[in-house]
């Protein structure tokens, strides 16, 4: 499909970060008594932020939020902030090919802080101007609710139709499918175990890609 746009999830399509942060997650809470697993932590919290993600621990665990989870969370942040994370494979390589003249926007649950911080790391500063889009900080329902990706296509001066939009989680793709643009289910972080594409697939994505090669080839 030829796009007009792309639309780019964050944290793990274009950095490594799920992994880094829900290994993070299961360890706080299986050390405050609550076994969590990797695998557990991505399925239950991935993608999610703010109040919704909140609210997800606390169902999870099924008791409120220790205060210390936050300093814990902060501590984390702090690390990862000062170290960076690297790219996905291929990442950084599809965005410099990239025409100059073809839009393109990320749209993230995460802070543009935390997203123009690892963009630096990566390499890629600049890639993306100003288009730059939190869930957290640009509307005000965020992931899973598709209005990010229709604030940033709108920002672009292009109809979401013509937008093709790459997300990684469950969480995103609910919001990007329902946003009504082209979604490609990419599979290619750490963090995608093998039934991955699977549950993608069930959530409606329109086409599945394993590696940017894929999408590379499926965006022509």
């Amino acid at each position: 499909m030829k796009v007009d746009a792309i639309l780019f999830d964050f944290d793990g399509v274009l950095i490594e970060s799920e992994a880094i942060g829900n290994r993070q997650i299961a360890d706080y809470l299986t050390g405050i008594g609550h076994p969590t697993s990797l695998e557990e932590s991505m399925a239950n919290f991935m993608g999610l932020s703010g109040a919704d993600f909140l609210r997800r621990i606390e169902q999870w665990i099924g008791r409120p939020i220790p205060d210390d989870f936050h300093e814990a969370r902060k501590a984390e942040d702090a690390r990862v902030m000062a170290e960076g994370i690297e790219a996905v494979a291929g990442a950084v390589a599809f965005v410099e090919s990239l025409p100059d003249s073809l839009p393109r926007a990320i749209v993230s649950s995460s802070s543009t802080r935390w997203i123009r911080r690892h963009l630096d790391h990566i390499g890629l500063t600049g890639m993306f101007g100003d288009h730059i889009y939190s869930g957290r900080e640009h509307v005000e329902r965020g992931k899973p609710a598709p209005d990010l990706y229709l604030y940033a296509a709108r920002q672009l001066g292009v109809p979401i139709e013509r937008a093709a939009i790459i997300e990684d989680s469950p969480v995103g793709a609910t919001g990007a499918v329902a946003s009504g643009g082209h979604v490609v289910g990419l599979c290619a972080g750490s963090h995608c175990a093998p039934d991955h594409d699977r549950k993608l697939r069930a959530l409606g994505v329109h086409v599945i890609a394993h590696d940017f090669g894929d999408v590379a080839r499926l965006l022509g």
